[in-house]
């Protein structure tokens, strides 16, 4: 999904001619030297940290907190006796960072009131660091019969809504809080609801996990086989410590996220909950039993009505969300009514990977790229060895700039070296691509096409970026007449690349404004249209890479997680993972590469990335990048 231009890319190929013979350094050697050195510059870094020879013993910032304090309980500390109402606000943000799950020693700072009436759980909002208290300017004179005020401030790093719901924000967080005597101690008496904290006590305290929803396709349905059972993941964070297998399931119950509910549904029926009281464990033969109920506890309680077919599918999704919650091996779903109720359904994990997440995504990992002849090309399996794949994009009829491979690897999408053409032909079949299926009207190579992505559906994806008529187009099934798609909320960006997900709900769209080039992901929303075919329309666009100021790629990289090159405002290149609600993704850092132009991942997360860089193409195997070919760009997968 590089946004670099292929004339840019035609004419850096034409550099890449010295093989090192006659004792010169070749390319694969430098390349080599170049990672030595930016990994011995990395480790410098890390080690430029020393313990210091005295010195006074001071409070550690929360903020300051390493990653590996994860690993760390914490509890909280009750009110001192006789504290001021600095020290008992301060405290109480302090408590709120405990891993109690009632937060019972921080409500030991609120009056028995408040904390009746305060919701910890109605929202979080993560700071930069540490959140400021700040005094008023008179003091505590004269203010001690009607109460105190401070305030508490910080930098506003992302916010979590109360469906668990990741969102990055960038501004000033700013909070009264109102203080009372009570029996002669101070205590809050008024607060908003949630959580305020620290960005490292907040990843201490709560992990990101995949709950999985089924795709809502529309008409859309039947274009692939069992259509209503492609899962797709929708990140929520969740509390690391408290009980995690049972508020994982809690969080599936509660339906899919505001921003992914249009285009996703639960196979669970309406109001579906665990029966209470329920505690989730698995037991020593591998089972998980999850007993449900449904409606208000006590009362209201409603039967649950389901056939086999529609419980099989709730099992799957169940068990799909919980896989990798627990230390032990999930071998079977069991879903009863109730606490030692009656069995509804159970699901095996073997008939469970029917419902597999990514079953859209393809089953392999070839390796794809633009060879120096302007050709379809791919790492031969196994080995280092590449060839032209024989067919349409390598007969040489049309010199290719970018070739996009379907998933099944049957057909292949081509845009010619001057971006001006598109070409649709199976992949391997004789003769040359046909006629072009789409052609821009762009002056400039740059404005034209930019490279076409598939989704698991079989439909094609392009933009032109043509600066008079600028569109998203989709080609369903890959044939057929281009449908303009509008793209809602886009206002005066150009699309200058893109990347449609396997389920074919979600697409990342690298946008340009005002020399800014940002990274954002949309809903794809199918509704009917006239003479039954359906009409596409991406809606809910929402950056989710805001600290960077010009991404130059980006590609999906798992269910919920994206591969970012780019940089910040005055900082160095870099790559990165971002999840899709915008939240940092596992592993927060990769190896350091120099002058990436594009880069290649797939949705099957056990496959090595793929990077275009001015030495070549090269791979991430085992934490290290190695050339993988000199003679060639563009490097992609299936999609």
């Amino acid at each position: 999904m590089a946004t670099g231009t292929d004339g840019a890319v035609a004419e850096r190929r034409g550099g890449r001619t010295d093989r090192g013979r006659g004792g010169r350094t070749t390319g694969r050697e430098a390349f080599r030297r170049a990672a030595v050195v930016l990994g011995a510059v990395a480790l410098l870094l890390t080690g430029c940290a020393s313990m210091p020879a005295e010195g006074d013993v001071r409070r550690v910032n929360p903020s300051l907190r390493a990653d590996t304090d994860s690993q760390v309980r914490v509890f909280g500390v009750s009110p001192q006796k006789g504290a001021q109402p600095p020290q008992i606000v301060r405290g109480f943000l302090e408590a709120t960072t405990s891993d109690e799950p009632d937060f019972t020693t921080a409500r030991e700072y609120l009056t028995d009131r408040t904390s009746e009436r305060w919701d910890p759980f109605a929202r979080t909002t993560v700071l930069d660091g540490a959140p400021s208290v700040l005094l008023p300017g008179s003091g505590l004179t004269g203010e001690a019969d009607t109460g105190h005020t401070l305030e508490v401030t910080g930098s506003t790093v992302a916010l979590v809504d109360s469906e668990h719901a990741y969102r990055p924000s960038e501004g000033t967080y700013r909070e009264t809080f109102h203080l009372v005597r009570v029996d002669g101690e101070w205590r809050i008496d008024r607060l908003p609801d949630g959580l305020v904290l620290a960005e490292s006590d907040f990843q201490r305290i709560y992990r990101s996990v995949n709950t999985y929803h089924y795709a809502d396709l529309g008409p859309d349905t039947g274009a692939v086989a069992r259509g209503r059972d492609v899962l797709v993941a929708d990140p929520v964070y969740l509390r690391r410590r408290i009980d995690p297998l049972t508020e994982t399931v809690r969080a599936l119950l509660d339906g899919p996220t505001g921003w992914l509910s249009p285009v996703v549904a639960s196979a669970f029926p309406a109001d579906t909950r665990l029966a209470p009281g329920a505690r989730l464990s698995l037991d020593d033969s591998g089972v998980l039993t999850v007993p449900l109920s449904r409606g208000k506890a006590g009362k209201h309680e409603r039967p649950i009505l389901v056939d086999r077919a529609q419980c099989a599918r709730m099992a799957a999704q169940l068990l799909h969300t919980v896989d990798g919650q627990v230390s032990g091996r999930i071998d079977r779903v069991r879903l009863t009514v109730g606490r030692g109720g009656g069995e509804l359904c159970s699901q095996t994990r073997e008939r469970a990977r029917a419902y597999a997440p990514g079953r859209l995504a393809g089953d392999t990992g070839h390796e794809y790229f633009i060879d120096d002849r302007n050709r379809l090309a791919t790492v031969v399996e196994g080995t280092d060895r590449t060839t032209p794949v024989v067919g349409p994009f390598s007969s040489g009829q049309v010199q290719m700039g970018t070739v996009a491979v379907s998933r099944d690897e049957q057909r292949g999408a081509g845009v010619s070296l001057d971006g001006r053409a598109l070409y649709v032909a199976p992949l391997s079949a004789d003769g040359g691509p046909g006629e072009p299926v789409l052609i821009s009207e762009a002056v400039n190579e740059r404005d034209r096409l930019t490279s076409p992505s598939w989704d698991g559906l079989g439909d094609l994806w392009v933009a032109d970026r043509d600066p008079d008529e600028p569109r998203l187009l989709r080609l369903r099934e890959g044939r057929g007449e281009p449908e303009a798609v509008e793209v809602v909320g886009l206002g005066g960006s150009r699309i200058e690349a893109l990347r449609v997900s396997s389920d074919g709900v979600r697409i990342a769209l690298l946008t340009s404004e005002d020399g800014r080039t940002t990274l954002q992901l949309g809903r794809i929303e199918r509704k009917d249209a006239d003479g039954g075919a359906s009409r596409a329309t991406v809606e809910g666009l929402r950056s989710i890479a805001p600290q960077m100021e010009d991404v130059v790629d980006a590609s999906w990289a798992g269910d919920s997680r994206l591969v970012v090159v780019g940089r910040e405002s005055g900082g160095v290149q870099q790559l990165r993972y971002t999840a899709t609600d915008g939240s940092p993704a596992s592993p927060s850092t990769l190896p350091g590469l120099n002058e990436v132009t594009g880069v290649a991942a797939s949705e099957n997360e056990e496959e090595p990335l793929l990077a275009d860089t001015k030495e070549g193409i090269a791979r991430l195997s085992r934490d290290d990048w190695e050339l993988v070919t000199e003679e060639g760009a563009k490097p992609a997968y299936p999609g």
